[in-house]
């Protein structure tokens, strides 16, 4: 009788057994089924993050060369308003050696250069604070003098710098003399850009904050 029923019990677990089975293997059930959905998509959605994200763990910053550009603001710009100026001048250095005859390159238009240059020293003779009239000490002139003085200074830079042109061009380019060489011309004009951006520069590309 006992075997009888163990049979029975083993009958109707079996049973039991192949009816779940059965039921979870079923398409219509989607017992098991949404838990894999999930899993792809979270496995998706982590496989973005990890694509859109690769580049933030990228440090550029991390170099032990950084440089304080705030602090070397003066230093950077003095080298380069006196690398301006020395090419101008050495520009127009290499013409008049090349060309020293006076039917080639004529010594007056180095009159520009002569005026670009005092221009470039008034311009920066005058500090900023004292334009403005911020500055500790008056100095001789005062604020208007001042504002005078650099007045002065810019209209001799640009008057330098449109003379230069009119070298150029009425000159060198637009003359009856066809075999003259266009080079004196173009370096008389290069020479008068690179001074008055190298005073351009050497005014407004320091700061006098770090002077304190």
């Amino acid at each position: 009788m006992i075997n009888d029923v163990l049979r029975q019990w083993t009958d109707a677990e079996r049973t039991a057994h192949v009816r779940l089975r059965a039921l979870f293997e079923t398409e219509d059930c989607g017992v098991y089924r949404e838990p894999q959905e999930k899993l792809k998509k979270s496995a998706g959605s982590g496989h973005n993050r990890s694509m859109s994200g690769f580049l933030d763990g990228i440090r550029c910053g991390d170099c032990e060369c950084n440089v304080d550009w705030g602090e070397k603001r003066n230093t950077i710009a003095s080298i380069a308003a006196g690398v301006l100026f020395f090419t101008g001048w050495w520009i127009i250095i290499d013409a008049a050696i090349m060309y020293p005859k006076e039917e080639q390159f004529h010594h007056a238009y180095h009159t520009c250069g002569v005026i670009a240059t005092i221009a470039f020293l008034m311009i920066n003779a005058v500090s900023n604070g004292q334009v403005r009239g911020d500055s500790y000490s008056e100095g001789c002139m005062g604020q208007t003098g001042a504002r005078v003085w650099l007045f002065i200074g810019f209209m001799l830079a640009f008057g330098s710098l449109i003379a230069s042109m009119w070298i150029l061009f009425g000159g060198f380019v637009v003359t009856d003399h066809k075999d003259l060489s266009v080079y004196p011309g173009i370096a008389v004009f290069f020479q008068n850009a690179f001074i008055f951006f190298g005073g351009l520069v050497f005014k407004f590309g320091r700061t006098e904050d770090l002077w304190q």
